[in-house]
């Protein structure tokens, strides 16, 4: 069976943002690759992550449909994912993660990779989760265990952030502000993404309503030449394995 690459993200974007580009160069390459969101149901959003994975190649949406942070509109009559108890959260994505039987699964790192509550949550739910699904013991109702081979943790050196703050923010970082990222030993993991880097830039632009309202992707699109160039062309890990031994075959 192919290589199986599963992402697990909060909202419809994240997808494109922080690992568009591995997404698109393992199902170029022959891997089964599929996106879960844990927020927003359907919608505009959604039709525009649909959008998205066809770009990258990662099939049709899969939604938890719990309703983002701030946005209660996201999924009218459902909670707030980060008010779900954790327990029902992990045996949902539990379930998916054995019905897709994925090697690797991808996720943010324990910051979120920005700081959203959200993030934080699906990096929470997600590692959960993951160590779950191979047990026989645990949600037995969510189908037949399974065990991926590696949790992959979105990321960024923090020497990356620190090149291009000023350009992005006008001026150096203030003394004693926690940068996000971490620090270059803890990246665990490089993808040289620059041949899909069109590809990952088509994926972001899908989400042509978060783009018009100027959040987080406005400060992509307008980042400066240099850090836009570089922050499309490459995606960092940090790596949680589950198995001993060589990771032939698995995110380089």
């Amino acid at each position: 069976m192919a290589l199986g690459v599963l992402g697990v993200y909060a909202h419809p974007d994240d997808e494109a943002i922080w690992t568009g580009g591995t997404l698109a160069k393992y199902a170029a390459e022959g891997a089964r690759t599929a996106v879960l969101t844990c927020t927003w149901a359907e919608g505009v959003r959604v039709t525009e992550l649909a959008r998205s994975l066809e770009i990258l190649g990662a099939g049709e949406p899969r939604l938890l449909g719990y309703a983002d942070a701030g946005k209660p509109e996201s999924a009218p009559g459902s909670p707030r994912f980060v008010d779900v108890p954790l327990d029902e959260a992990v045996g949902r994505v539990v379930a998916h993660i054995r019905e897709f039987r994925p090697d690797v699964v991808l996720t943010f790192d324990g910051y979120g990779s920005s700081g959203h509550q959200d993030h934080v949550h699906t990096h929470r739910v997600t590692v959960a989760a993951v160590e779950a699904a191979g047990y026989d013991q645990l949600y037995p109702e969510a189908g037949e265990p399974w065990r991926p081979k590696a949790l992959y943790l979105a990321t960024i050196p923090r020497s990356v952030v620190a090149a291009h703050w000023e350009a992005v923010f006008g001026s150096p970082p203030a003394p004693g502000l926690t940068l996000p990222g971490v620090t270059d030993d803890q990246v665990s993991a490089h993808v040289d993404v620059a041949r899909w880097a069109e590809v990952k830039w088509a994926a972001m632009h899908a989400h042509e309503s978060e783009v018009a309202r100027g959040a987080s992707m406005t400060l992509l699109t307008s980042l400066p030449e240099p850090a836009r160039a570089q922050m499309l062309a490459n995606e960092w890990y940090r790596r949680i394995s589950f198995t001993a031994g060589p990771h032939e075959g698995l995110l380089t």
